[in-house]
């Protein structure tokens, strides 16, 4: 697996890859993989400051199609589990003396209110402004899809929110002098 990643890693950063490489390491680091789009993103920057908004475009649609993904992902973890629990259900009706043999019964969990489907529902997809976030932002998208927070609202927060990180993270990280990131350079 690694010598994989090493090898996906070291065609995409073929110069002459140019944005479909920002745009598949965008897509490959919203999944539930652990990479980082950001010094991609950068160092592309950094190398044609005319194609700031063009990257930022490319990055943006890759890291919100990988979020997409994250959400029907989340989605269809959601109905396998129904699914299966209504297998197992029919399965202990057709025999409900090999259910109880050896194990105490289990308490059924409560039906949650309609109240707060509608809370969800209302607030859901607002949350995923922050699916930008490190650690927690890819989950994020894939709980959107467990909880079935309608797609394309859950889809439109994304792109905002992953847009604005774009944005926001490389200009800061344009503003910051080219001397710092050589004496960086030095240390590796």
């Amino acid at each position: 697996m690694e010598g994989l990643l090493d090898w996906l890693l070291g065609t995409l950063a073929l110069p002459k890859v140019g944005l479909s490489a920002i745009f598949m390491i965008s897509l490959i680091s919203a999944t539930l993989l652990p990479l980082g789009s950001e010094p991609a993103v950068f160092a592309y920057i950094k190398l044609r400051p005319d194609m700031f908004w063009q990257v930022i475009a490319v990055a943006t649609l890759g890291n919100t199609l990988g979020g997409m993904i994250d959400w029907w992902m989340g989605y269809g973890a959601k109905v396998a589990l129904l699914r299966y629990r209504l297998r197992r259900s029919h399965r202990a009706h057709a025999h409900p003396h090999a259910e109880s043999a050896g194990r105490p019964p289990r308490s059924g969990k409560p039906a949650l209110s309609p109240r707060y489907f509608r809370w969800m529902r209302k607030r859901g997809a607002p949350m995923l402004l922050l699916s930008w976030l490190p650690g927690i932002g890819d989950p994020l998208c894939t709980l959107a899809g467990w909880l079935r927070i309608p797609f394309w609202p859950s889809v439109c927060y994304m792109a905002i929110g992953k847009f604005l990180r774009y944005v926001l993270t490389t200009a800061a990280l344009l503003w910051v002098p080219d001397d710092f990131w050589r004496g960086l350079g030095q240390w590796f």
